[in-house]
């Protein structure tokens, strides 16, 4: 079963962006990355083979230097 989500990232105060998306990028499961504005810094869209590995993938972007904090949002219906 495919599981796709939105994961909400806000960075710390002067990180930089770009690096950022390009090691958000790098992680399996990501299918786009963009810098936002409003609340959140970055949002990424995700797709993962079943919801174990959504887990695993929500590990790595915590793994990301920069990165302070998350939310995922799972895609019930679209």
């Amino acid at each position: 079963m495919t599981v796709r989500a939105y994961q909400l990232v806000d960075t710390a105060p002067g990180s930089d962006v770009s690096a950022l998306i390009d090691a958000l990028s790098a992680i399996d499961g990501t299918k786009r990355v963009d810098a936002i504005t409003g609340p959140h810094d970055v949002i990424c869209t995700v797709q993962v083979d079943e919801l174990a590995n959504l887990a695993s993938y929500q590990t790595q972007v915590h793994n990301v230097s920069g990165v302070t904090r998350t939310m995922t949002c799972v895609v019930l219906q679209g």
